[in-house]
């Protein structure tokens, strides 16, 4: 299973990365990865690619992966090449507006990739006070809904719990719980 994980710096996805990856590791599964941090400090994009696998190399080739996800619907569009036809994305959005454009919808139809729009920031608005630290395990959390990328909801749910701190643990569950039921009420 070949993942990638996109969004700007301080989005968490080196914690998305750790996340699938303990769960890997608790299988017995090899796991190999790289993260491009670029700007990150100062928001920048930050894209990981991550493998889960018999792998060499820890760069996934473009049109490889199996799943994208995406904090950030512009790094979204961006890094939308490196999916297999067929693959799976779950792409956090601010305007919806952008995923009308018909050329995107072309290419999504052709390379039949299935891709979950998720309102991650009106989510944590209403239920979260606001706070966008937990946007990465809301998104882990509608990719464990939608049984993709081939690891269930309660291996996700388990090994956030095992990796989060303490002071963040029920609010971290808390937004995963979230992203599932976002996935169930569309």
């Amino acid at each position: 299973m070949q993942y990638i994980i996109v969004g700007l710096g301080g989005q968490g996805i080196l914690f998305a990365s750790r996340v699938l990856g303990q769960i890997a590791l608790k299988r017995g599964e090899n796991v190999i990865g790289s993260e491009v941090h670029g700007m990150a400090q100062r928001g920048g994009s930050v894209i990981s690619h991550f493998k889960v696998g018999p792998y060499k190399c820890p760069l996934i080739s473009a049109g490889d992966a199996d799943v994208l996800l995406a904090f950030d619907q512009n790094e979204a569009i961006r890094n939308l090449h490196f999916l297999k036809d067929g693959g799976h994305c779950v792409i956090n959005v601010h305007r919806r507006e952008a995923f009308q454009n018909e050329s995107l919808k072309t290419y999504l139809a052709k390379r039949k990739i299935d891709a979950f729009l998720l309102n991650g920031y009106e989510i944590l608005n209403e239920h979260m006070g606001g706070n966008y630290l937990f946007l990465n395990v809301l998104i882990l959390g509608a990719m464990g809904g939608l049984n993709i990328g081939g690891i269930s909801f309660e291996e996700i749910k388990e090994a956030v719990s095992t990796l989060s701190p303490a002071k963040f643990r029920d609010d971290n569950l808390k937004a995963l719980e979230l992203g599932k039921n976002a996935v169930h009420a569309s």
